[in-house]
């Protein structure tokens, strides 16, 4: 039988890929030393060899997220492939969950919880709000849930939200706190252990400046207890907590049983980011990010631009997130700083699509000299892009 389907000219030609500046919302540009990490060999992923890997990161992981929960691991995939393994895993059809919303991420939890049959109430705040601890202790109070969702860096609109005192309120009601920290874990304080929170994730590829793919997750005692009482399988096999906990090594067993080929490479590169956080040091790196980010939000204020987040306390120092100039096309603008400075900038999402830049400093990114690139690039952009008379 003869072939019908030819071979693609486009592979025929040696691969192209551009180097640019990533200073969008995620993913950051990727250090050399974390490149060359993910480029060693294969082995496989049930080898002891891999195991050892898998142990540097979970302890790696533990020091990123100031936890002793055993209970920590990295799942295969991207923040996305977390958000679903923690829901998955400690809601079943009927539970209640509230999520709150503030902008995108507070919405994809609710969307991830209704499809797996829980009953999902919200609090919700405009795009660039908060909401206090007497709001959300109304809400725990009204709709008594299983699951509370809440986004700690919210990269859609920029804002940090404050964690004090709500882990202890959601354990006052018999709830589980969890904790989106994709976009502020290691560029602004977080205590897992001691700010109660029972289910905490981030990625690989925004602070920690590894490719993405790789997704570190952690589970306290209280949230393993609410997985070890359900009634029902998970509805993901692949997210699935025992398994996954099995193949980490994180459940005590004597031997581990293969669950998913685990990508190895993707595994190299989270442990060498963690090694070089650790070299800083956590506390440095928050610092760092801080100070890097109140000089960029003054530069932009001395350049006429505004920022979309007016409380200076609860502003995400990884994503900035910068009002659309009145009168400019956002696409042109971005486009352009793309084209003439290879440099990556990215508009709203969610919410705030069409409200807002984003410009995220985050990692190795994080510094005066980019900074000064980025302020440079928009003032550019502001003098060459067309602007309506309106």
């Amino acid at each position: 039988m003869s072939l019908r389907v030819p071979p693609p000219q486009s592979l025929r030609e040696a691969l192209k890929v551009p180097d640019r500046y990533m200073f969008g919302p995620g993913p950051s540009n990727v250090p050399p030393r974390i490149l060359e990490a993910g480029a060693r060999p294969v082995i496989g992923h049930m080898h002891p060899e891999i195991f050892e890997i898998m142990s540097d990161i979970k302890s790696g992981i533990q020091y990123l997220f100031q936890t002793q929960n055993k209970m920590t691991f990295a799942v295969s995939g991207t923040g996305h492939s977390a958000m679903e393994c923690a829901i998955f895993n400690t809601v079943e059809p009927g539970d209640s969950v509230l999520t709150a919303v503030n902008g995108i991420w507070g919405e994809r939890a609710a969307e991830m919880a209704e499809r797996i049959g829980g009953r999902v109430n919200a609090i919700v705040a405009p795009p660039g709000g908060i909401f206090t601890n007497e709001d959300i202790e109304k809400a725990l109070s009204k709709h008594r849930p299983a699951l509370f969702f809440l986004a700690h860096g919210e990269s859609s609109t920029g804002v940090l939200h404050p964690l004090d005192g709500i882990g202890q309120l959601c354990h006052k009601y018999n709830c589980l706190f969890l904790v989106d920290s994709v976009a502020s874990m290691g560029g602004s304080p977080l205590h897992m252990d001691q700010q109660e929170i029972d289910i905490l994730y981030t990625g690989s590829q925004k602070v920690l400046n590894a490719p993405p793919g790789t997704a570190p997750i952690s589970f306290s005692e209280r949230a393993c207890r609410k997985i070890s009482s359900r009634k029902t399988k998970p509805l993901s096999f692949f997210l699935d907590f025992n398994w996954l906990t099995n193949y980490w090594g994180c459940d005590d067993k004597p031997t581990r049983v293969y669950h998913h080929t685990g990508p190895v490479t993707a595994f190299y590169s989270l442990r060498e980011s963690l090694a070089v956080l650790c070299e800083e040091g956590l506390e440095a790196s928050w610092e760092r990010h801080r100070t890097v980010a109140e000089y960029f939000h003054a530069g932009l204020e001395n350049i006429g631009l505004k920022l979309f987040v007016k409380d200076k306390q609860v502003r995400l120092p990884t994503v900035t997130t910068i009002i659309a100039p009145h009168g400019y096309d956002w696409k042109e603008i971005t486009s352009y700083i793309m084209r003439t400075h290879n440099l990556e900038i990215s508009g709203g999402l969610g919410p705030s699509a069409g409200l807002v830049l984003r410009v995220g400093l985050m990692g190795c990114n994080s510094s005066r000299t980019n900074v000064d690139m980025v302020l440079s690039a928009l003032t550019d952009a502001l003098q060459h892009c067309h602007r309506s008379k309106v």
